[in-house]
């Protein structure tokens, strides 16, 4: 399925707001520990290649492999 740059961006940024949200709730981390998590991680860089296809997925599968992610960092 094709998409457009607009329409990757948005599903992409959805993803993002997501993730971010979840951190601070689960997590306890604030508004910008849990910018740094997500756009310093490696799943960032992946989710921002349209072609891995992440931005298909929903924000909570993706989220799940941030949270494998940082705890291997801990």
């Amino acid at each position: 399925m094709n998409v457009s740059q607009a329409e990757f961006q948005n599903m992409k940024e959805e993803i993002v707001k997501d993730m971010i949200s979840r951190l601070m709730e689960e997590r306890s981390l604030s508004l910008q520990q849990a910018f740094d998590a997500v756009y310093t991680s490696r799943l960032f860089e992946k989710l921002s290649d349209p072609k891995t296809g992440l931005f298909f997925q929903s924000s909570g599968y993706v989220y799940s492999y941030l949270i494998e992610e940082l705890d291997r960092i801990k």
